[in-house]
């Protein structure tokens, strides 16, 4: 069975308008990351919203459960935005159950051509078909437990709570 992914927007997926030095969300980047690493996995993709996670909502999270509910595949990546991914990360373990549901995102725009996104992507997908039903974060080549992981904002990497 495939892996869904359902696109979310944050960084990952921003673009740069060198007119005015702004970011902002155009498409997501996704289909040509999957092409550019090469990836054979199956997965079917949707897009739910294209948002800063600082702007997401409950009724946005709301959104995201009830995909991951109602989708039929059981193994599911999460493109997200890094400042409220726990956040949301938690929203889900308490809502959905029997499946793997991976967050993931990117500290430096895809765009930008020295991004992590790839990387992370990547990663989220082989942990996506391994590990047992739950809910992650993949960052900086580690998988978290939901109620285990931080951002730490000093140094733009995820880690442990505990």
């Amino acid at each position: 069975m495939a892996i869904r992914i359902f696109i979310t927007g944050g960084t990952f997926d921003k673009e740069y308008n060198e007119l005015n030095g702004q970011l902002f969300f155009k498409d997501t980047h996704l289909g040509d990351l999957l092409e550019m690493g090469r990836s054979k996995v199956s997965v079917e993709i949707r897009t739910l919203m294209m948002l800063d996670s600082l702007e997401m909502t409950d009724e946005d999270r709301e959104l995201i459960v009830h995909q991951c509910q109602h989708c039929e595949e059981s193994k599911i990546v999460i493109t997200h935005g890094t400042d409220t991914m726990a956040e949301t990360a938690k929203v889900l373990a308490a809502a959905v159950d029997n499946k793997t549901i991976i967050l993931t995102g990117a500290m430096i725009p895809i765009m930008f051509g020295s991004s992590d996104g790839l990387f992370n992507l990547g990663s989220a997908l082989a942990f996506a078909q391994t590990l047992p039903a739950g809910v992650y974060v993949a960052m900086n080549g580690r998988y978290f437990n939901w109620d285990n992981v931080r951002k730490n904002k000093q140094t733009g990497v995820f880690e442990e709570i505990k």
